[in-house]
């Protein structure tokens, strides 16, 4: 029997896109600056190509000025707006929160620097509220391997999961005769041959 809570359904998903940008993905020593680009690139495609909404979060600096996130986002969602918000945890922020809310989604795919901080935290808030959580891999990035792995143990004792970027062109792909679906499929190309 399939359990239909297994699947990523895009029509019920959005994605949280979290520090993506310059003075803090160079921060990434679990991912390479490259490779977590294509991760966000190919995952950002994905939200454009089936529709999925998105929330960019970031810290803007002290003086005020807005987070200039990395190209990738735009280059595969085009236009966006960026949530800036004064806690390490974005379901802390009430405009992040709402703009959640107002997707009417309950599955929550996550992407961020630091795995161990920006995406941990929302992750476990979010689970609490209710969401499904799944954190996108090779979307994100650690400060180390080993406390980037205590981050997604504790997201999964919490009731989250991990997810790939190819796994979730493959999955959300389905039937390989419609444009949405070859497309799909094409990033997962680009991923395998990164």
């Amino acid at each position: 029997m399939q359990n239909a809570t297994s699947r990523i359904e895009p029509n019920d998903t959005l994605l949280l896109f979290v520090d993506l940008q310059a003075g803090i993905v160079e921060l990434s020593k679990t991912a390479s600056v490259d490779r977590l680009g294509k991760g966000v690139l190919g995952l950002s495609k994905l939200a454009k190509i089936f529709g999925m909404p998105a929330v960019v979060s970031g810290v803007g600096s002290q003086d005020g000025a807005a987070p200039k996130m990395i190209s990738q986002l735009a280059d595969g969602m085009g236009t966006y707006s960026v949530q800036q918000r004064t806690t390490a945890d974005s379901f802390r922020n009430e405009a992040i929160v709402a703009a959640v809310k107002a997707t009417g989604r309950k599955t929550l795919l996550i992407s961020g620097v630091s795995t161990e901080v920006a995406v941990q935290l929302p992750a476990l808030t979010a689970a609490d509220m209710g969401y499904r959580v799944f954190v996108v891999a090779d979307a994100c990035g650690g400060m180390s391997e080993r406390t980037e792995q205590a981050a997604i143990h504790r997201i999964i004792k919490a009731g989250g999961a991990t997810v790939s970027v190819m796994a979730l062109a493959g999955e959300l792909a389905g039937d390989f005769r419609t444009a949405e679906a070859q497309a799909a499929i094409a990033i997962l190309y680009e991923m395998a041959t990164a």
